[in-house]
C-alpha cells in the first residue's frame, strides 16, 4: 500500500541494474497471481528478476512458526512468485533472485528460512543499521566464500568476494535440487543455483544491484543474467 491505494512497484535500483549491466528492458509484473495466466506470461518473457522487498515470505509457506509482531508480509506477492519461480525454471526462463527473491526461490523448492538469523546461535548479525546513510547500509559488510566449480566463482575469478548485508532472514534448510554457490564466514548460505535448470537460475542474499556499475563482480553477475535472457529471446 502507498497511502490508501494498492500499488505494484519496483525500486529504481533494480531497473537501472537491468538496463545498465544486463542490457535488458525491465518490466514490472503485477502481483496478481493466477490472473496473470502464468503459462502465457512465461511465453512472452525472456527472463525474471525476483527483487528484494521490505516484506517477508509468509512462514506458512515453509511450515515455519508465526512471524514476530510487526513483520511485513505480502501474500499477493507470495501467491504470484512462488508458483511462478517453479514454472519459470522448468521452462528454461532465466531466473535471478535477490534478497527476498533469494528466499522465495528457496521456499519455492521446498526449503525453509530462519526468520531472525541474528537470534540463531552460531550466526553473525547480518542486519544493516537503518539509522545510517544508504551508502553505509549498502557498503561492504563481510566476505563470502565462493564454492569451487560454481557459477559465481567463475564470474568473480577468485575464491571470495566482499558483499553488503541487509537481511534479517536467511536459509535454514536448502531447497531440493539447489546447490550452494557461496557462504558467509559463519556458514550461512548466501547464494545458490538450481542444479538441473535448463538455463540461468541463481539467487543471492546480498544486493548486487546497488551501484552495480561500480562493482565488477556485480556487473558480471547481471551481465551473465542478461546474456541468458538474450539467448532465450533468440531461441524463442
Amino acid at each position: 500500500m502507498i497511502g490508501a491505494h494498492a500499488f505494484h512497484a519496483a525500486a529504481e535500483k533494480y531497473a537501472r541494474a537491468l538496463l545498465d549491466a544486463a542490457d535488458a528492458l525491465p518490466l514490472v509484473i503485477p502481483a496478481l497471481a493466477e490472473e496473470l495466466r502464468f503459462e502465457e506470461l512465461l511465453e512472452r518473457l525472456d527472463g525474471l528478476l525476483f527483487t528484494g522487498s521490505p516484506s517477508n515470505v509468509e512462514p506458512h509457506h515453509y511450515a515455519g512458526p508465526p512471524s514476530a509482531p510487526g513483520t511485513l508480509h505480502d501474500p499477493a506477492r507470495d501467491a504470484t512468485t512462488l508458483p511462478l519461480i517453479r514454472k519459470a525454471v522448468e521452462r528454461g526462463v532465466p531466473v535471478l533472485g535477490i534478497c527476498r527473491g533469494f528466499q522465495e526461490v528457496n521456499v519455492a523448492f521446498g526449503g525453509t528460512l530462519h526468520q531472525r538469523v541474528h537470534e540463531v546461535p552460531g550466526y553473525l548479525d547480518h542486519r544493516d543499521d537503518e539509522g545510517q546513510p544508504l551508502e553505509v547500509q549498502y557498503g561492504p559488510a563481510h566476505e563470502v566464500m565462493l564454492e569451487p566449480d560454481g557459477v559465481l566463482r567463475t564470474l568473480a575469478g577468485s575464491e571470495r568476494v566482499c558483499v553488503n548485508s541487509l537481511h534479517w532472514q536467511g536459509i535454514d534448510r536448502l531447497g531440493r535440487g539447489l546447490i550452494v554457490e557461496a557462504r558467509a564466514p559463519d556458514g550461512l548460505i548466501e547464494a545458490f543455483r538450481v542444479a538441473r535448470a535448463p538455463s540461468f537460475a541463481l539467487a543471492v542474499q546480498w544486493h548486487p544491484e546497488w551501484k552495480v556499475m561500480d562493482n565488477p563482480f556485480s556487473r558480471a553477475l547481471f551481465s551473465a543474467f542478461g546474456a541468458a535472457c538474450r539467448e532465450r529471446a533468440a531461441h524463442r
